[in-house]
């Protein structure tokens, strides 16, 4: 039996969507400011966020694997993160 892709292995996973509260918030003035949106893009491993032709970030919560790795590269302040509310976000069903 051949070994799953990662991405075959993330399709695995499931997520349960927030519709009500998203857990990441862009502070789009600090991102502007410090150029660091581009860092953030580039961490992601699950493309949650894209950079506009503006500097500005979009997020799309709903893909988040919560791993925080975003909050890491991201200015002090670009980034207002926490974990979904119980019940939503990523249930893993792959290691």
């Amino acid at each position: 039996m051949k070994p799953l892709s990662v991405p075959e292995r993330l399709a695995r996973n499931r997520f349960e969507l927030d519709e009500e509260e998203s857990h990441i918030e862009v502070n789009q003035e600090v991102v502007k400011a410090t150029g660091c949106g581009r860092a953030i893009v580039a961490c992601c491993s699950a493309h949650v966020y894209t950079e506009e032709a503006d500097g500005s970030l979009s997020v799309e919560y709903a893909a988040c694997l919560e791993c925080g790795t975003c909050l890491a590269v991201a200015a002090p302040g670009a980034l207002k993160w926490h974990y979904p509310r119980g019940g939503f976000g990523i249930q893993f069903r792959e290691g």
